[in-house]
């Protein structure tokens, strides 16, 4: 039995023995008037002491303190975590809350099961219900969302798949959650969310759940077509980041993630980003062929392009990245910041010693290209903050562009703990093994395309999207 199940399972056996209250005193009829739920700014603060997947967060906290914190922090909207044997919480901390700050909206989050569980939590002061959908049937998630609005709560439906899209859509609610933690091994994919959107296709308000730790991971969220962000552990530890979250609602940054993963069902064959374009033609042909990214250099190298280029593809209609060395303090130069903040690329890759700490800072949306000799720099890679990191061959005497390929076995190693993003040594001969033996998420080929260096040979793009698509249905 998976960690949902157990969870959900447990809670049949309590509701059978104590009912729906679980021994808090619910009074007959709700105390507190309704506060609409979704008011901007939509961070949603939660309140929980455990978690079965990292343990106890605050095993002794006040959750009236906790939520007034937040309060004073700018959060406006709070969850109340009130399953107890996994979670440790009640339906009386959400009483208590409600009852210190009826100002807030208060989400009752459980593993709510049936019709009483959502006229118990009208009653204790709830504003808004979460409703699992593979918890429940369709038309059990459909008539509990129509009673939270008959009540006039919200209905927050979480939804982690197609299929679970496939349940909501019939009742399409107001809000859809969408959570990075796979309820049933509680993993945290950042991506996970971006991916299950492309099947949510009625008007909604989107809800990126968890695996926020930081503003950078609220604006992964806010700029791919999230309106609120759900946060839990990273406040429950400091709850002075609410500050810091409340901020990333005022930032304004490409799509950059939410493009790239817009693919429906994600797509059968890896991502693509042919780098080294540096005429027009490159360009055009990269995107008619299906790249998903087309990269350009932007530091010492004999494919090194300047932004009047990059400006003159803006009707080329491909996500850009440029690709930058920086130092540690991760400052990219002034010409590659205006060509983010102008959309004319819409990501900086980062293929320098810059730190970890100072990428978003220097650049937003970004992400880390990693050159990869030994076990040591495969354990780097888990310091970046990036949804993914790009590796490629390590060369003394240059930062990519060599054509060589990292060892197998280092790959291997790689893609055994995270997506793959695999640059080095990538050409129409190999792309065919590469898919068998590693499954990359992405692949980024430059050298192997070139007939000379920053100029494409078309035989060999067209080659090299022929036999990755036949590799992927072979």
């Amino acid at each position: 039995m998976n960690v949902r199940d157990r969870i959900a399972a447990r809670r049949r056996e309590r509701i059978a023995a104590e009912g729906h209250a679980l021994g808090a005193r619910v009074p007959d009829r709700r105390m507190e008037p309704l506060v609409p739920f979704g008011r901007p700014p939509f961070l949603i603060a939660e309140v929980k002491r455990r978690s079965p997947s990292r343990g106890d967060l605050a095993a002794q906290a006040d959750p009236v303190a906790q939520a007034g914190a937040y309060r004073a922090q700018g959060v406006r909207s709070v969850s109340v975590l009130t399953e107890e044997d996994h979670f440790a919480g009640s339906l009386g901390d959400l009483l208590a809350i409600k009852q210190a700050f009826p100002d807030l909206a208060v989400l009752r989050k459980d593993f709510l099961l049936d019709d009483e569980d959502v006229e118990v939590s009208h009653r204790a002061g709830a504003d808004a219900v979460l409703l699992i959908a593979s918890l429940l049937a369709a038309d059990e998630l459909c008539r509990l969302a129509a009673r939270a609005r008959d009540l006039g709560m919200a209905a927050l439906v979480e939804v982690h798949s197609a299929e679970d899209a496939a349940k909501a859509r019939a009742c399409a609610p107001e809000f859809t959650g969408i959570n990075s933690r796979d309820l049933e091994t509680f993993a945290i994919d950042p991506v996970l969310p971006l991916r299950v959107k492309t099947n949510v296709d009625w008007p909604t308000k989107l809800v990126y759940e968890s695996g926020i730790f930081s503003a950078e991971d609220a604006a992964l969220a806010l700029s791919s077509g999230f309106s609120g962000i759900l946060v839990g552990e990273a406040l429950m530890r400091d709850p002075g980041l609410g500050r810091e979250l409340v901020t990333a609602f005022s930032l304004a940054a490409p799509d950059f993630w939410g493009r790239l993963y817009s693919r429906p069902g994600g797509g059968k064959r890896p991502l693509v980003k042919v780098c080294g374009i540096t005429n027009r033609e490159d360009a055009l042909l990269a995107a008619e062929c299906g790249a998903d990214i087309i990269g350009f250099i932007l530091a010492p190298s004999p494919r090194r392009t300047d932004a009047a280029f990059i400006r003159s593809l803006a009707d080329v209609g491909v996500l850009k990245a440029g690709v930058v060395v920086a130092g540690p303090e991760a400052r990219p130069e002034k010409d590659v910041v205006e060509l983010l903040s102008g959309g004319f690329i819409q990501a900086v890759q980062f293929h320098g010693d810059e730190e970890p700490g100072n990428c978003y800072s220097g650049a937003f949306p970004y992400y880390k290209a990693v050159r990869i000799r030994d076990g040591e720099d495969v354990a780097e890679l888990d310091r970046f903050h990036c949804p993914r990191v790009l590796i490629d061959a390590y060369a003394s005497d240059a930062r990519g562009g060599t054509g060589r390929r990292i060892d197998p076995e280092l790959v291997a190693e790689v893609a055994s703990g995270r997506p793959l993003w695999l640059a080095g040594g990538i050409g129409p001969d190999n792309i065919g093994e590469i898919v068998e033996r590693f499954r990359p998420e992405l692949v980024d080929p430059s050298t192997r395309l070139e007939a000379a260096p920053g100029k494409k040979d078309p035989s060999l793009v067209k080659e090299f999207f022929r036999n990755l698509e036949n590799a992927v249905h072979s």
